[in-house]
């Protein structure tokens, strides 16, 4: 028998072990791209432009981190806002009502179809349309009644366009979630004598969250870089705290690189947590075993040496 032939199966074929082809043109692009991202750190470093002293010399400023927290503050709120209200909006389309479906359809129709910042300014100059908010019964009189601006404070016109506005997505993430469910499983959930709101709660919300977890995610990373609109609003978050330092010292690209630095490592943080979510929930999912990880690209690197 030849030393490259294998051992015989039962039949008296001829097995050959698999070998990995080897991936020449992958690892030249790998090299090619490290190549290029080297260089263009280096270059950055080099440039003595970006004033990397001042970068440093801000980069734990206290202005910069009241603004910091302020940033993480309102994404935490906004999100537990919108995820709250999102999956209410979300059931309401999947409702049998007619009524509460175009209800839900409407309001994702306004509130995903108008920007952002459309949204923000009009919440901030809400006292320009309606001068107070009052509660009034026939019979008793007026129970209460607060000036408008007294109310809509920057933070709170902030808090409520951002929350309505990223509920309205939301509730897309949640229902495409629901639906990649099988009706099949809430079928046979009743089949065995569980409720409708049983079978949702037991069987097909767990099943769910593999779906909503990692748009959801991608979602409040978004949202995390949009709160950067409430500067306009004159809320004290990371890009106001800078723009408050650079509009005095003219140092602008420091301070910008100070920001994108927080955004950078907070953006990073947000990422390896939703991927030990997204691990969690897709544990027993045969498709994702080939997703790409460091293991695996220094499994692949292996074969290909070992192959040659």
């Amino acid at each position: 028998m030849n030393d490259r032939q294998g051992p015989q199966d039962g039949v008296g074929r001829v097995s050959y072990p698999i070998v990995p082809r080897p991936r020449y043109a992958t690892l030249a692009l790998a090299v090619i791209l490290g190549a290029l991202t080297l260089a263009l750190i280096v270059s950055m470093a080099g440039n003595a432009n970006f004033q990397w002293d001042a970068v440093a010399h801000y980069l734990f400023h206290p202005s910069i981190l009241r603004g910091l927290a302020m940033t993480l503050v309102l994404t935490a709120v906004v999100l537990a806002i919108s995820v709250a209200l999102g999956t209410v909006i979300a059931l309401m389309r999947l409702s049998s009502s007619r009524v509460m479906g175009v209800i839900a359809l409407v309001y994702v129709w306004v509130f995903r179809g108008v920007p952002s910042l459309i949204q923000l300014i009009f919440w901030f100059n809400l006292a320009l349309v309606v001068r107070e908010i009052s509660l009034t019964i026939p019979g008793l009189g007026t129970l209460f009644s607060i000036d408008t601006n007294d109310l809509i404070s920057p933070y709170a016109a902030a808090v409520i366009a951002l929350s309505l506005c990223e509920a309205a997505y939301i509730a897309e993430i949640v229902r495409a979630g629901i639906l990649s469910v099988s009706s099949g499983q809430g079928d046979a959930a009743r089949s065995l004598g569980m409720t409708r709101q049983q079978a949702f709660r037991r069987i097909i919300a767990p099943q769910s969250l593999r779906f909503i977890i990692p748009p959801t995610g991608n979602a409040a990373i978004s949202l995390l870089k949009l709160t950067s609109l409430v500067t306009y609003v004159a809320v004290d978050d990371l890009f106001y705290a800078a723009q408050s330092i650079y509009a005095r010292t003219f140092e602008t690209i420091p301070l910008l690189a100070v920001v994108a630095f927080w955004y950078l490592a907070v953006v990073t943080v947000m990422s390896i947590g939703q991927g030990f979510l997204e691990a969690h929930y897709s544990q027993f999912d045969t498709r994702s075993k080939g997703r790409w990880s460091l293991r695996r690209a220094g499994a692949d690197l292996r074969d290909l040496w070992g192959s040659r």
